[in-house]
């Protein structure tokens, strides 16, 4: 059975089951395997069920009937760069995987003496290719693969309900009610599945103690109280997983961060939560999806902070860098394979190809950590492609902008 076949069987299952894919759906798969030409068969008919379940999950994007056509797809080049803006205004790219959205942070005072710190968005328009400022509305954003929807909450912070938004109506096409309040929602790597963490209090917000000494600033605080898997598909929430953080120090302060939510494995099977400071100097504590405590899968028992990870194929992983480069681990033994450079390692392109804030080594070395563009880099060479222009802020959108990124 060749791809094509495999493809529409899928979407034939699907319809046995009385469920009716949207319009198009397996043109836009099979498009999507041109793009991808390194992909398997066997890896497609795997992204190929999660098409089908993220599709299913919300309403076709169609309009009057007619399939539309996303602007990450019409863009097929493998490099789309937008070296002259910061922050981006055009869809930027690079193999595989593409800024699917961009935020600044704010933190302003509030009545009472808390400080709250906010995010801003700047949102991949899938009509016209470009990132507009999202609603201030939401106080939470995160990208499906594929970049055609996006799950959003309410702010203030924590929210009651999970809405699934189209990136290509503007609208929310989904309501998923929720009984525990929740303040960060987080894709699985094939987008059938959300992990969704519950708090009790916003984690963005800085609280002014009563019993306080005057002089002291607003606090942290550790409100975490568990979390819940959402299937994309069905909207269903599955059972809620008690996971508090750790009580406030011996002098009554909080220690950690207030925002610890659960994040995906890279095989989509574990849920891990990033770690200030872990014990033995374990960046990562992990979890099964029922909330048992585990080990770190064998691939990413090394990984630290770069948001990275480990390459498509899982044979490299992104390590902690500095302005003088990023390592690059094997991950079977946490030796350094090589350097590649670049400051902070962000998303893999392709099985080689990384991209980093950096500066291009022959242009800024000795520039610090501060002066920074997106930039794209190969394992085994120097050269760098810069993706962005230098990070800074604009009237639009004040402060440094940070990028979120997405398969597309």
């Amino acid at each position: 059975m060749n791809v094509e076949e495999v493809v529409r069987e899928s979407l034939r299952e699907q319809a046995g089951d009385g469920v009716r894919p949207p319009d198009g759906l397996a043109d836009r798969v099979l498009t999507l395997r041109r793009r991808r030409r390194t992909r398997t068969v066997a890896g497609l008919a795997v992204a190929t069920a999660a098409a089908v379940a993220a599709a299913v999950a919300v309403p076709a994007l169609d309009s009057g009937g007619e399939d539309v056509r996303p602007a990450s797809d019409a863009q097929t080049g493998d490099v789309v760069a937008h070296p002259d803006q910061s922050p981006p205004r055009d869809l930027i790219a690079a193999g595989n995987t593409a800024l699917a959205a961009f935020y600044t942070v704010e933190t302003t005072k509030q009545p009472g003496g808390d400080k709250l710190t906010t995010r801003t968005y700047g949102l991949l328009d899938q009509k016209t290719g470009t990132y507009k400022k999202a609603s201030k509305k939401w106080a939470w954003i995160d990208v499906a693969p594929g970049m055609r929807t996006a799950a959003v909450l309410e702010g203030e912070l924590p929210a009651r309900r999970i809405g699934i938004l189209d990136l290509i109506t503007g609208k929310v096409e989904r309501w998923i009610p929720v009984n525990h309040p929740v303040a960060g929602v987080g894709w699985s790597p094939d987008g059938g599945k959300l992990v969704a963490t519950a708090y009790s209090k916003n984690p963005d917000r800085l609280i002014d103690l009563p019993d306080d000494h005057p002089k002291n600033p607003p606090q942290r605080h550790g409100s975490r109280t568990g979390f819940f898997v959402v299937d994309a598909s069905s909207g269903e929430v599955g059972p809620f997983r008690e996971l508090p953080q750790k009580a406030a120090g011996k002098f009554g302060f909080f220690e950690g961060n207030s925002r610890e939510d659960l994040r995906w494995s890279h095989d989509g099977k574990l849920l891990y939560v990033q770690l200030a400071d872990g014990p033995d100097g374990e960046n990562r504590a992990w979890y099964t999806p029922e909330g048992q405590k585990t080990k770190a899968p064998a691939a990413e028992r090394y990984a630290g902070w770069p948001e990275a990870g480990l390459s498509p194929d899982g044979k490299l992983l992104a390590s902690d860098g500095n302005d003088k480069g990023s390592p690059i681990l094997d991950p079977r033994t946490g030796k350094k394979i090589t350097t590649v450079p670049g400051q902070q390692q962000l998303a893999w392109a392709d099985n080689k190809r990384l991209i980093a804030w950096g500066c291009d080594p022959k242009k800024c070395d000795g520039k610090g950590e501060f002066r920074n563009q997106l930039l794209l880099v190969t394992i085994g060479s120097e050269k760098v492609v810069p993706l962005s222009d230098f990070r800074k802020a604009s009237a639009d959108y004040p402060g440094r902008w940070s990028p979120m990124f997405a398969a597309r």
